[in-house]
């Protein structure tokens, strides 16, 4: 059973159909949408500050989203996929967005609606992007938003809701 608990008298709050792996960590203040899944590993820790998760949206192993004390808080729209050991420190994150393997997101970046950021790539704290996709370190636009971008995003996301009925199973 996943790690939820309280932290400095605030429950995490979850919706309904989610999915949370066993060694997942979901601690304070903590809203997590419906229809998500919470991945081997991941931590979502609302010690800080707050953490905000849309519908749908998929957390991956490794990944961690935290905060700075009281400047920054972590939000997150529908629909997103946040990939494997990504690192959400404070960033909010619009709906239909891939967080690639090993991206980080700084405290206080803007990742709008409809946008790809590759593995590996860097947000540089206070970054408000446009609609596209971006690479490197630090990150920046190698594509225009298109159809096609905002297409892969949601089909990444659409596909975690089906493995995470593999996993309900257990």
């Amino acid at each position: 059973m996943a790690i939820v608990g309280p932290v400095r008298g605030i429950d995490p709050k979850i919706g309904e159909n989610c999915f949370l792996a066993e060694t997942a960590v979901v601690i304070g203040d903590v809203e997590i949408g419906d229809d998500c899944s919470i991945w081997y590993g991941a931590v979502l820790r609302g010690d800080v500050n707050s953490i905000k998760v849309g519908n749908r949206v998929n957390i991956q192993d490794g990944a961690v989203l935290h905060t700075l004390y009281e400047r920054s808080v972590v939000e997150i729209g529908d629909d997103v996929s946040i990939g494997h050991n990504a690192i959400v420190h404070g960033a909010k994150v619009g709906s239909n967005v891939l967080i690639g393997m090993g991206a980080i997101l700084m405290d206080n970046a803007v990742i709008p609606d409809n946008t790809i950021i590759a593995a590996g790539a860097l947000v540089l704290s206070n970054a408000v992007l446009e609609p596209g996709t971006y690479a490197g370190v630090p990150a920046k636009m190698v594509k225009p938003a298109s159809e096609e971008t905002a297409e892969m995003a949601k089909n990444n996301a659409a596909g975690y809701l089906e493995y995470k009925k593999w996993f309900e199973e257990l």
